[in-house]
């Protein structure tokens, strides 16, 4: 009777968790400018339109990077109490701010996510996964935070016979930080969306598209994506 053998770890791979946002396609680049094999996986749990992960695909692509779109919307109805999830609710505006964005935490997206990541990891032998938590998230979401980085990077080395650990390489930066690393690399950040509504244009004035357009003002350059022009005065 055969046996199936675990694969060898090869700590020239990476999985990396790709929203399609400014942070994770940096994070991305970062990865493939180590000289890491690059696996990308995203995931549709039912966020309110699908507008960055055909950023995501499209960016993939055009590098040809693997990358896999895991369909887990069946989890819709636990994590639907959020206004990235539910189109019912209204998204608020302005600064990112407990008082007015805890609307959109969406119930412990990133365990969830890192522990589907951590599986493809250790399913394909990768020693590593990578994602694009910020010090910018730190007040508003505590599964960005590095207390709860180093909680499942101690969980993703024991919760498998292959240990994976989890690299989170902007954990202490700023979103103005990251943008200007990413330029530096010489990053076209058109190939992103950041926005929380999927239209045709940027809305400018969610806490997302602020903190994205901040960034850019920080760094002194104009962003590349087109904004809705009726929002230009509040932002």
């Amino acid at each position: 009777m055969s046996s199936i053998s675990p694969v060898a770890a090869d700590s020239a791979t990476t999985v990396v968790i790709y929203s399609g946002g400014m942070d994770s396609f940096t994070v991305l680049h970062r990865a493939l400018r180590e000289g890491l094999t690059v696996h990308a996986l995203s995931f549709d749990y039912g966020q309110r339109h699908a507008r960055e992960l055909d950023t995501a695909r499209q960016v993939c692509a055009t590098l040809g990077v693997p990358h896999q779109v895991v369909d887990i919307r069946a989890i819709h109805g636990l994590i639907d109490n959020s206004a990235l999830t539910n189109p019912d609710q209204a998204m608020p505006h302005g600064d990112y701010a407990a008082d007015n964005l805890r609307a959109t935490v969406v119930p412990n997206r990133n365990m969830i996510l890192l522990s589907l990541a951590i599986a493809k990891a250790v399913n394909i032998g990768a020693e590593r996964v990578d994602y694009g938590a910020h010090g910018g998230d730190h007040i508003l979401y505590p599964d960005c935070r590095p207390d709860f980085v180093e909680a499942m990077n101690h969980v993703a080395g024991i919760a498998n016979f292959e240990p994976v650990t989890l690299h989170a390489p902007y954990l202490s930066s700023s979103k103005a930080e990251i943008l200007r690393e990413g330029l530096a690399m010489g990053l076209d950040y058109r190939h992103t969306w950041t926005c929380y509504e999927g239209r045709e244009l940027a809305c400018g004035v969610c806490g997302s598209c602020r903190e994205r357009l901040a960034a850019f003002a920080a760094n002194g350059v104009t962003d590349p994506l087109a904004y809705t022009p009726d929002t230009a005065g509040q932002r």
